[in-house]
């Protein structure tokens, strides 16, 4: 098990810790150009982009858990054998920049957007908000999230992770009293492009100006 993370910007006193977690088959790198945008738009906020611990089977990618002959069934499994090692790498972050949950904001693409936000599932005062790109709940949640505003933002044309996992945590969340928003951007397959990454800036924008 080998993990490593990429710093893509790094002010003297941060005010926010944005943590970035990609996809199966990805790495740390090929999140950090995600992670560079918002680095721009946040310039006083702490931007790091974390590997997966594990090796992934497709290429030379890194991953969070094994989606080798996975299930509906399995999957909760395989993320809760995993998550105490995601959870203490937030709080390692959280500890080294001095900065809470409510000024962390979690990232996440696919597979990085499922431990985001089971993360924040499984462990209360994790982080104030959710960016989840293209992504689902393993298991949709049961009971209110509390402090955690979440930014559901997903192509229409998502062939991998349907975009009505998107609507179904929507729903959810909101009839739990949840703070939600769902963008789906029309003609858009399992990916990022300009318009997802202009609309979950602006929902942060909106998020820390609150705060």
């Amino acid at each position: 098990m080998s993990q490593k993370s990429i710093v893509v910007q790094q002010p003297e006193n941060p005010e926010h810790l944005i943590l970035l977690f990609h996809g199966v088959g990805d790495s740390a790198a090929g999140m950090a150009s995600v992670g560079s945008h918002f680095a721009q738009a946040f310039p006083k906020a702490l931007v790091v982009s974390i590997d997966g611990p594990f090796a992934s089977g497709m290429g030379n990618g890194r991953q969070w858990f094994s989606v080798q002959g996975i299930t509906e069934e399995g999957r909760q499994g395989r993320i809760d054998t995993v998550m105490p090692e995601f959870i203490a790498t937030v709080r390692q972050w959280q500890q080294q920049s001095g900065l809470g949950a409510q000024q962390t904001t979690l990232v996440g693409f696919s597979q990085g957007t499922i431990m985001s936000l089971e993360g924040v599932k499984a462990q209360p005062q994790l982080a104030g908000q959710i960016i989840a790109f293209s992504g689902r709940f393993a298991t949709l949640p049961s009971h209110p999230i509390a402090d955690v505003v979440f930014h559901l933002i997903h192509g229409e044309q998502d062939g991998v992770i349907r975009v009505e996992h998107a609507s179904a945590a929507a729903e959810s969340l909101t009839a739990l009293g949840n703070h939600v928003t769902l963008d789906a951007i029309p003609d858009m397959g399992h990916g990022i492009n300009q318009p997802m990454l202009e609309r979950a800036i602006a929902h942060l924008r909106q998020d820390i100006a609150l705060s």
